[in-house]
């Protein structure tokens, strides 16, 4: 292919009417939001200089999402989606606006900026999942991967244009005028998210219930080896990477003297590196594994944190800052990409969301672990702190790897161990548990190799629902080999059929090329009394 062709192939996705409009306004919506976090940020590093209180104001956008992203990961799934992102984009604009007059009113003071701040948080936690999760709607498997690079090299053009945008209007009309611009902002998503008509979801199944959604959500994200692995990938990286964002108002006033405008351009800097990152990531992948690419940029952000710490020059630190933006957009496309692929269908707004929680739990915590020990040692001290930890976890987690990811198949298929015939007795969809059997009857040679192959079913039956799981092998039959596992009700049941991915049947095949019966494997259903 031509590089031409394949600068054309990366952008081909912007000829789809709805993602191109929805991806425009993302990023209109995201200047607001750039914009409302140089206001915040300066403006509470002008009513309070405690670096503990400036800190605070990235936990206090970052908190949200970890307290609310996974209840609203599970609304996504359980609900319309398209409604339920209209009343995010609504209750972020209610904030911004409310949050705009009481400025312009004089009344704001640091707790009400952190809790209005908080309130914005909340809208973007309720609006993440639904939002990621649409992206496969729009674009299939096959355009995934460039659909989040697309999405994140939005996200990081109004990164690049947000805070300078911010820092000027901040120094020519204050913080008020900023905070109804970014109210402002949210019409775009809101009427393109309005006058979209997606495709109805197929459901012949009752809807699930919030709390037993709950379980399923985080049963699925145990039993998924590969989303673990991503997770904490994802913790090891943002935990450390969150000491500049939560730093840089102190750095930008009070060590180099900078004005508003100036603050907006060092956050100008993070968003060019990002948007070169997001121009150079796709042919990086075609040369780099994603496992190596993490690796690289850690190493990139941490000597970003190195300098930041350790120069004194608006210009050097802005180069720093641009190498920081390269490692940090490399790390969430890569870590997103693999969150998306290692995600079924059916969970996937609520294994997006435990992936988004523990990504905000790490900056929330960060921020406040940095805010700490500036306060307490010096910003000098806790920036090398920051570099030297994400190097060492950076090289310690680098032994789990997110690229099997690309091999998953988690379309779904007939699930081939169910029993095609009715129940004898009449099961209500309530009754339960269920405790359902699989026969497998295995030539003794082939013991060990079978044990190997159906302990993968383990992870296949827990994600299904599965409560408990195990093989028991007859002590009068030694070919006789039985698979076990309990779930809650009939109704789960059902759904479990419904889950079963191309990825499960292809580990299932695995098992059953020992089965060495005239017939399949034999089921029987058991429901407790």
């Amino acid at each position: 292919m031509s590089d031409l062709a394949k600068e054309q192939s990366q952008w081909r996705l912007l000829s789809n009417p709805v993602f191109r409009a929805l991806w425009i306004a993302s990023i209109a919506s995201n200047i607001g939001t750039w914009m409302h976090d140089v206001g915040a940020g300066w403006m509470m590093a002008s009513i309070s200089p405690d670096p503990l209180m400036v800190a605070l104001v990235q936990a206090a956008t970052s908190l949200p999402m970890f307290l609310f992203v996974l209840p609203s990961g599970v609304l996504s799934d359980i609900i319309d989606r398209r409604k339920y992102l209209i009343f995010a984009q609504l209750w972020m604009l209610v904030t911004a606006s409310i949050l705009g007059a009481l400025t312009i009113l004089g009344i704001v003071n640091p707790w009400v900026l952190l809790i209005a701040t908080f309130m914005l948080g909340m809208g973007a936690a309720m609006a993440a999942p639904p939002f990621q999760s649409l992206l496969p709607e729009l674009v299939g498997k096959d355009d995934l991967s460039t659909a989040v690079v697309l999405n994140a090299l939005g996200v990081n053009i109004s990164r690049a244009i947000g805070p300078a945008l911010g820092g000027f209007i901040l120094s020519m009309s204050g913080p008020a005028v900023v905070f109804i611009l970014n109210a402002f902002s949210v019409l775009g998503t809101l009427a393109v998210v309005w006058a979209w008509k997606p495709k109805a979801r197929e459901q012949h199944l009752p809807s699930e219930h919030f709390l037993p959604a709950v379980r399923a959500g985080i049963r699925y994200v145990a039993a998924a080896p590969l989303l673990r692995i991503v997770i904490l990938r994802a913790v090891s990286f943002f935990l450390f990477a969150s000491a500049a964002w939560s730093l840089l108002p102190l750095i930008a006033k009070n060590q180099l003297g900078l004005s508003a405008a100036g603050y907006g351009a060092l956050l100008g800097c993070i968003g060019i590196g990002a948007i070169s990152g997001a121009l150079l990531l796709p042919n990086l992948r075609k040369k780099y594994s994603a496992d190596a690419l993490l690796v690289i940029a850690s190493l990139l952000y941490s000597l970003a944190l190195v300098g930041l710490a350790l120069l004194g020059n608006a210009y050097l630190i802005g180069v720093a800052l641009t190498l920081a933006g390269f490692g940090w957009i490399s790390s969430i496309s890569i870590l997103s990409v693999s969150a998306q692929g290692s995600s079924a269908g059916w969970v996937k707004s609520r294994a997006l969301a435990v992936y988004l929680v523990a990504f905000f739990g790490a900056m929330t915590l960060g921020s406040t672990i940095w805010g700490q020990i500036s306060k307490s040692f010096g910003i000098e001290a806790a920036l090398l702190t920051a570099a030297f930890g994400m190097a060492v976890v950076g090289a310690i987690v680098s032994r789990w790897r997110v690229s099997g990811v690309q091999d998953l198949d988690l379309s779904p298929v007939p699930m081939h161990m169910q029993d095609a015939s009715a129940p004898a007795l009449e099961v209500h969809h309530d009754r339960g548990p269920v405790m359902i059997t699989v026969e497998y009857l295995v030539d003794p040679v082939d013991t060990e190799a079978f044990s190997a192959a159906i302990r993968e079913m383990r992870h296949v039956r827990k994600r299904g629902g599965a409560l408990s799981w195990a093989v028991y092998r007859d002590t009068h039959n030694e070919r006789r080999h039985l698979e076990v596992f309990v779930i809650e009700s009939w109704l789960d049941h059902l759904r479990q059929q419904d889950h079963f991915s191309a990825n499960d049947a292809r580990l299932h095949k695995k098992a059953l090329a020992y089965h060495r019966g005239d017939e399949l494997p034999v089921v029987t259903h058991l429901i407790s009394h």
